[in-house]
């Protein structure tokens, strides 16, 4: 034993390794729980309990991979293990996050942004040297699906019940017609939600990624929603004058040119108009964001938000921002008023009017 070994703090190392195996754990499990979500596990589960037999018979699985993944899932405290039956089962909470489509947390979905940034690890490793960055249609499709899925679930939860409540008569307006426009929409999960909640007002979703726009634009079709219609267009170039609300969910940090995205929005909103910012939560200091969300938020800006930007050489904001520098980012865009108009332990809601 050397004496740097001789004077370790035992005690320390032992807290060290612990954190670290829980870590361990939750990694080599992150492919388990997307095995779980595309074979039906879960939702089979939550259905009724049952032993490893029953679960592989209902989803057509093996039963001695489904034996090891319940092991997986119950020691994790994804599942609950019945040692009287041998059956597993999901509990509430774990019904609705896992397995649960109109649940608070969509946490399959939050997987396949985790399979991304390991498809994406060779070009990580090459930006941390290179200081280049990766375009957001560059990533696997894997990134588009589960962006759609973790955030959906979160507008579900928020969206219409608080987050468009807490701004100051945006409600009102939605509910006698408005001219929304939602910036970087993706999918279009937020833009179609608030058609569908809002049938007298028209919305527009503008996103550069064209298969995105694609799919929006089927998803629409599909829920039946028809004052909507979905354009692909960069933040600063998309076309109409005139919007009452102006929206950035999750994305203004992501981008090349903030500013000059605010800029545009800015000439593009009404005299009256609302421009909400909805922004991972995050504090201004980085001891303030050194807990488990800003460990998420940062672990994905280095590998998804920052690139994004950084491939635009733009200032690559990332997803731990903070409130007073997206303010910055709004007045130099000519907002003359901002405000925190609610949050969430995930989100920070900002409105910006002129």
């Amino acid at each position: 034993m050397n004496e740097q070994q001789a004077t370790l703090d035992q005690e320390r190392l032992g807290q060290f390794l612990g954190m670290a195996v829980g870590d361990l754990g939750a990694a080599i499990s992150a492919t388990l729980v997307l095995a779980g979500d595309r074979l039906g596990l879960y939702k089979a589960l939550a259905d009724d309990p049952a032993t490893p037999a029953e679960l592989a018979q209902r989803t057509g699985t093996h039963e001695r991979y489904v034996r090891e993944w319940l092991g997986n899932q119950a020691a994790g405290g994804y599942v609950q293990y019945d040692a009287a039956s041998g059956r597993y089962s999901l509990d509430q909470v774990q019904a609705l996050c896992l397995a649960g489509p109109g649940g608070p947390v969509d946490l399959p979905g939050a997987y396949y942004l985790i399979e991304a940034t390991f498809h994406a690890l060779d070009r990580t490793i090459d930006n941390f040297r290179s200081g280049r960055g990766m375009e957001w249609g560059e990533h696997h499709a894997c990134l588009f699906h589960g962006t759609e899925r973790f955030f959906r679930a979160g507008y579900n939860a928020h969206l219409l019940g608080e987050w468009l409540p807490a701004l100051d008569g945006v409600v009102a307006r939605l509910q006698q017609g408005a001219k929304v426009a939602d910036v970087g929409c993706g999918h279009g999960a937020s833009t179609v939600l608030m058609a569908q909640a809002y049938p007298a007002s028209e919305f527009t979703g503008y996103d550069y990624h064209a298969d995105s726009i694609r799919v929006a634009t089927e998803r629409a079709a599909a829920a039946g929603v028809e004052n909507v219609r979905f354009e692909v267009a960069d933040a600063t170039g998309y076309g109409g004058k005139g919007f009452d609300l102006i929206a950035f969910f999750d994305c203004l940090h992501d981008m090349g040119d903030p500013v000059g995205a605010a800029r545009h929005a800015r000439q593009a909103i009404a005299d009256d108009g609302t421009c909400l910012l909805v922004e991972p939560f995050a504090g201004d200091r980085v001891e303030d964001n050194l807990n488990p969300v800003g460990r998420v938020y940062y672990g994905a800006s280095s590998q998804i938000c920052v690139p994004v930007s950084l491939a635009r050489n733009g200032p690559a904001l990332g997803a731990q921002a903070g409130e007073a520098r997206l303010r910055e980012v709004m007045a130099e865009a000519g907002f003359s008023r901002f405000r925190r108009a609610t949050q969430t332990p995930f989100n920070l809601v900002l409105e910006a009017r002129p």
